[in-house]
C-alpha cells in the first residue's frame, strides 16, 4: 500500500468517525432523556401523565394534556400562517420576478433566520400583543399571538428551501408546458409544484420542527396559562415553555416530570416527522 493510499484510508476512517459521532451524540441524548423521564411516567401511569389536566408538582400532580394541546394548536396556527405566505413568496421570486431581484431578496430573507428568537418575542410583546388585546379582546398573550410570531419565524426556512427546490426543476419542464399553451400560472401550479413537491414538503417539515421546538418567543407571548385553550385568544403553555420555565428550580420527581415532558415532546416530533415523510413518499409515488 502506497503512502497516498494510506492517507486516503486514514481520511476515510476519520470521516466515518465524525459521521458516527453525530449519530452517537443523538443516541446518547435520546437515552439520557428517556432514562430520566420514563420512571415517573411508569410510576404515575401513562394515562394520568398524558391526559391529566392538573400540573401541580408540589402536590405530586403531573398532567400535561393542556400543554400537549397548546403545543399542537400553536404549531398548527404557525403552519397555517407560514405555509401559504412562504410558498407564495417562493413562487413569486422564482416564477414572477427577475433573477436580479431574487438574488437580492433571497439572502435578505435568509438573514431573518439569524435573528434571535427573543427579538421576535420582544416585538410580539410590544406590538402584536397590545394590538390583539385592543382590537380582538382577551389578554393579548394568546395562541393567536404565538402562532403569528412562529409563522413569521418559520418563513425563512420554508421560503429558502422552496426556492431552491423550484429552481432545481429542469428548465425544459417549464418551457414544454408553456409551449403546449399553458399560462405561466398554470405551469407553476400543474408542473413546477408537483416536480418540486419533495423539497417543498421538506421545507414544511423543517418549519414545523422549528415551530414546535421554539421556546423563548413562545414564553414571552403565549401567556403560559396551564389550561386547555377554548379560543385562539386564550393564553396557553407549550411543552417547551413548561420545561424552560421550571427546570431551573425543579428537584426530585418534579425534575423527572420535566424530563418526561421532553420524552413526550420527542415522541410527538418523531410522529409528526414520520407522518410527513410517509405522506411525501405517497404523493411522490402518485406522480
Amino acid at each position: 500500500m502506497t503512502q497516498l493510499e494510506r492517507n486516503e484510508k486514514l481520511i476515510q476512517i476519520a470521516l466515518a468517525i465524525i459521521a458516527f459521532s453525530a449519530i452517537s451524540f443523538l443516541a446518547v441524548i435520546t437515552f439520557f432523556i428517556f432514562f430520566e423521564g420514563t420512571p415517573i411516567i411508569i410510576k404515575y401511569g401513562v394515562k394520568n401523565f398524558l391526559f391529566g389536566l392538573d400540573w401541580y408538582p408540589s402536590e405530586k400532580s403531573f398532567g400535561i394534556l393542556p400543554m400537549i394541546v397548546g403545543s399542537i394548536e400553536v404549531t398548527a396556527g404557525a403552519l397555517i400562517i407560514g405555509i401559504p405566505l412562504g410558498l407564495a413568496c417562493a413562487v413569486s421570486l422564482t416564477e414572477f420576478s427577475s433573477k436580479r431581484i431574487r438574488q437580492i431578496l433571497k439572502p435578505v430573507i435568509e438573514l431573518l433566520a439569524g435573528i434571535p428568537s427573543v427579538v421576535y418575542g420582544f416585538i410580539g410583546v410590544v406590538i402584536l400583543v397590545p394590538f390583539i388585546r385592543d382590537n380582538l379582546g382577551g389578554p393579548g398573550l394568546s395562541v393567536l399571538a404565538a402562532s403569528i410570531i412562529l409563522g413569521i419565524m418559520i418563513l425563512p426556512t420554508i421560503i429558502s428551501i422552496s426556492i431552491d427546490s423550484l429552481l432545481a426543476v429542469p428548465r425544459t419542464y417549464r418551457e414544454g408546458s408553456i409551449a403546449l399553451g399553458a399560462t405561466q400560472w398554470q405551469t407553476t401550479i400543474m408542473v413546477m409544484f408537483p416536480a418540486a413537491r419533495s423539497g417543498i414538503i421538506t421545507s414544511i417539515i423543517l418549519g414545523m420542527g422549528r415551530a414546535i421546538g421554539e421556546t423563548m418567543a413562545v414564553i414571552m407571548i403565549a401567556g403560559n396559562a396551564i389550561n386547555i385553550p377554548h379560543s385562539i385568544l386564550d393564553p396557553v403553555r407549550t411543552l417547551t415553555s413548561n420545561i424552560a420555565l421550571e427546570i431551573g428550580y425543579s428537584t426530585g420527581e418534579h425534575r423527572q416530570a420535566l424530563f418526561a415532558t421532553g420524552v413526550v415532546l420527542f415522541i410527538i416530533i418523531m410522529i409528526l416527522n414520520t407522518a410527513a415523510n410517509i405522506m411525501s413518499r405517497k404523493m411522490k409515488g402518485q406522480n
